[in-house]
This record gives structure tokens, sequence and C-alpha cells, in this order.
């Protein structure tokens, strides 16, 4: 009976485990736009210097400052850090400087679906 139920405790702990490891592989489909012409040098919402230009950075209202993001789009890829707060248009869910969004082909659409991954908090 003992032996019976370590094995039922070993699989669920494998399933849970599984269970997070495919959570943290997934990327997450965002409607995606961006920003830069006419913001050069403005303060964006976490104190950092805007550089739509240089730098490759990005707004959102589901990730805390400094996340660090995988976003792709098109068979291309780039890592952005979010340091703005927004988009504040309805149904767009992260915004990228102009230079990550050049990256990755994005600014040709304009606005577009991405897969995002977290990299990092």
């Amino acid at each position: 009976m003992k032996s019976l139920l370590k094995i039922f405790m070993v699989a669920g702990v494998m399933v849970v485990s599984l269970a997070v490891l495919q959570d943290e592989a997934s990327a997450d489909t965002q409607l995606a736009s961006w920003y830069g012409p006419g913001l050069e040098g403005n303060l964006t919402a976490s104190g950092d210097v805007f550089e739509p230009y240089t730098e490759y950075t990005a707004a959102s209202l589901q990730y805390p400052f400094g996340t660090r993001l995988l976003v792709s789009y098109g068979g291309y890829s780039t890592v952005v850090t979010v340091t703005d707060s927004g988009p504040y248009v309805a149904g767009r869910e992260l915004d990228l400087s102009q230079v990550a969004a050049e990256e990755i082909g994005l600014t040709y659409a304009g606005v577009d679906y991405v897969d995002v991954e977290v990299l990092s908090y």
C-alpha cells in the first residue's frame, strides 16, 4: 500500500512539474503596436528617458517595469525591457519602441499580433 501511495505521489509531482514547465515555455499572443516619433527624450512612466531609435523597450500595462520580454513576429525576434505603461488604445497590449519594431518588421504592419515570452521579471 505504501509503495502504491509513493507511485501516486511521484506521478502527481511529475504532472504538476510538466504543467509548470509547459506554462513557462509557452508564448502569449498579444496585439502590439509601436511608438517613437515625437516622443524622443520624454520620460517614461518608470522615469527612464525614452530613446525610440536606440533602446529596445516596450510599454505594457500587464508587466512590471524591468520585465524582459522576447517578442517574435514574422520569423524575427528581439528582446525588450518594459519601461513604460500603455498602450492606451483599446485592444492593444504592448507598444514597442521604434527600433524594436523595426528589428522584427512590425513597423510595416503598424499593429499586429506578436508572440511574447517573459524572460525575467
